[in-house]
């Protein structure tokens, strides 16, 4: 086995002999802000296999989120407590797309390519995003990530994989007719 394929094993059982490790960390990262740059990334195999290169013009970034469904705020005219829309309730973007978007927020000149999970606890998940600087001399010449400078606001717009896989993008041909272009488009092409 390679390097790699040790690590993406180790991964996944993550807390398995590293358990007052694992612990320490999360203490250390609870006490963070909850957006921290980095300068190399926990997941290597991961950011790898996501597009990241040890070289300049790419910026690893730990975002942090709380866990759990979004509660509406309770209406003040009377409704049965079923109809008040407090419980069962879920955002339409997966926590990583969140994520992403914080991040991509904090750092405005900085385009965000792809995130990976690294943790979480009872309350927060964590979550490590890596950007791309679309001004940089070696992004613009390097032919693989070149295509990132022609890109603005990937996280906001649901072009990153979390993103796609939001808007239903991962499945094509039978049954997936109303996810393309995007479901807005198609519900407002029936109207």
């Amino acid at each position: 086995m390679g390097f790699y394929k040790h690590v993406r094993e180790a991964w996944k059982q993550p807390r398995e002999g590293l358990e007052q490790v694992w612990q320490d960390r999360l203490i250390e990262w609870r006490r963070q802000p909850s957006i921290v740059r980095m300068e190399r990334p926990t997941r290597i195999d991961k950011a790898r296999a996501q597009g990241y290169k040890a070289k300049n013009g790419f910026t690893i970034v730990r975002g942090r989120v709380k866990r759990g469904g979004r509660k509406r705020k309770h209406p003040r005219a009377g409704r049965r407590p079923k109809r008040s829309g407090q419980s069962k309730f879920s955002t339409g973007k997966s926590l990583q797309q969140i994520t992403e978007e914080r991040v991509s927020r904090k750092y405005p000149n900085l385009e965000v390519l792809n995130s990976y999970p690294v943790a979480e606890d009872a309350i927060h998940k964590w979550f490590e995003v890596i950007l791309v600087d679309p001004e940089h001399p070696e992004i613009q010449a390097d032919k693989d990530i070149n295509w990132i400078t022609e890109e603005r606001s990937r996280a906001h717009r649901g072009k990153t994989a979390a993103g796609k896989k939001n808007r239903g993008l991962q499945n094509k041909g039978k049954g997936s007719e109303k996810s393309r272009p995007s479901k807005q488009a198609n519900q407002n092409r029936a109207n």
